[in-house]
């Protein structure tokens, strides 16, 4: 965990290099922002839009709000949404005008829940542009929308704790019947073997994105084009079916906690600190939550187990910035953006976080154990999937409810993908999709 350790003393590092950070954009290097002289300006107050669950983003941390401040006088304000209402709080406020100028939002998510092209700037003019390594993790219809300092995507499987883990002489489970067995042997542990937070009903929608996607690409390949073409629905595959069986299963075995539909994902962090739990079907960032808080905690992640030697589920990268094209001010909302693309601001960021840097003159650092470990396991040897979000082209809002009420007990595994069948088509429908 020394890694950890070292990233703990560069976040805590970040303040005073903020500083010089600053001094620099005010220069006038191209490459690292620019400066507003907020001494001969009113102070203006930008609003900045972020759901709850992404409180641990690398964009809010206070060091940074403060000195952007300091140096800019332009404060930035949050607007915490819960998690589960992120969605349509956004969507009211971009169709009412109360929109915020700067919006923090999954890219691939934005294309269809918010109507990116219509609601967004595009930023390919923006001074950081020039410097982006992978500019397709920023972009959608050939345009960048989005900014981020770093180039990865979401890892999503089962996060699991690894002392728990070796404690109990466990090992990676590689099928759905190891996977209970190791259920079983945390249960009467007198730990809870998973976690399930369907209070926020996105993350009901982990396994089956990956388990899915996995089936798919090894037995299915077309079947997205076929999907978005209106050829095939969802319930022609009968093995999805059986993945959502595999999770409901899960819960009635008594393997999860008990209130799934009341906890929330904003209670996973506290849940693995207090060793309540060993695992989640989650994203790597939830390990990265945990680590921040208790660096010698070692989290790890493997594939959800629906078949055997499954592949992990890799989702679009997340938690992007957005500037909406009605933002009140425009003007300083790019240049908070520019503020945290300057360099030593985002090699900061990328240190402290270990993200894989997506800046040209920004070093990527020493990954973390986690994150390595999906590299030599995952990532090298070419065992990582995109999860389903990545092939979607229409809100996945009504899907996540209906896994919601699959485990209300209103639903059985069928009744949810042809109720989504009829969602899904007639969504496609409305946004007016070729064969629909």
């Amino acid at each position: 965990m020394k890694i950890l350790k070292r990233k703990k003393v560069a976040t805590m590092m970040l303040a005073s290099l903020l500083t010089i950070s600053l001094t620099a954009c005010g220069t006038g290097d191209s490459s690292t922002g620019s400066s507003s002289g907020g001494d001969n300006k009113a102070k203006v107050t930008l609003e900045l839009a972020i759901s709850k669950s992404s409180q641990d983003s690398a964009f809010i941390q206070q060091d940074i709000l403060d000195e952007f401040e300091k140096q800019t006088n332009v404060r930035v304000n949050l607007q915490l949404i819960p998690a589960e209402q992120t969605t349509t709080v956004l969507q009211t406020k971009l169709a009412v005008d109360e929109t915020p100028d700067i919006i923090q939002y999954n890219l691939a998510s934005a294309v269809t829940d918010l109507n990116l092209e219509r609601n967004f700037e595009i930023l390919d003019d923006e001074p950081w542009a020039s410097r982006i390594v992978n500019k397709d993790v920023l972009s959608a219809g050939g345009h960048i929308y989005s900014f981020h300092v770093s180039q990865d995507t979401g890892m999503q499987g089962v996060v699991y704790n690894k002392q728990i883990f070796e404690e109990l002489g466990l090992t990676i489970p590689t099928t759905y019947e190891q996977f209970l067995a190791v259920c079983e042997k945390i249960k009467a542990s007198g730990i809870t073997p998973v976690f399930m937070p369907y209070k926020d009903a996105w993350a009901a929608n982990i396994w089956p994105a990956a388990a899915f996607a996995d089936f798919v690409a090894k037995n299915e390949p077309t079947f997205f084009d076929d999907l978005n073409s209106n050829k095939k629905k969802w319930s022609d595959i009968p093995e999805f079916k059986t993945f959502l069986e595999q999770q409901y299963e899960v819960y009635t075995k008594g393997y999860t906690n008990t209130d799934v539909l009341s906890d929330s994902y904003d209670m996973a962090v506290g849940k693995f600190l207090n060793k309540e739990v060993a695992m989640m079907f989650m994203g790597d960032w939830l390990i990265e939550g945990v680590a921040e808080q208790d660096p010698s905690m070692e989290l790890g992640v493997f594939p959800i187990p629906s078949t055997e030697d499954a592949s992990l589920g890799a989702s679009p990268l997340g938690g992007q910035l957005f500037i909406p094209k009605k933002s009140k001010h425009l003007e300083e909302a790019k240049q908070f953006l520019d503020f945290i693309a300057s360099k030593d601001v985002a090699q900061q960021i990328v240190d402290s976080k270990g993200y894989v840097s997506n800046f040209n003159d920004v070093t990527t650092p020493e990954l973390p154990a986690y994150k390595q470990d999906i590299v030599d396991n995952y990532i090298t040897p070419k065992k990582t999937v995109l999860t389903t979000d990545a092939y979607m082209l229409v809100d996945r809002s009504e899907l996540y409810r209906l896994l919601q009420d699959q485990f209300a007990g209103g639903l059985t595994p069928e009744e949810v993908l042809q109720s989504w069948d009829e969602k899904f088509s007639q969504l496609m429908q409305d946004k007016g999709v070729t064969g629909f």
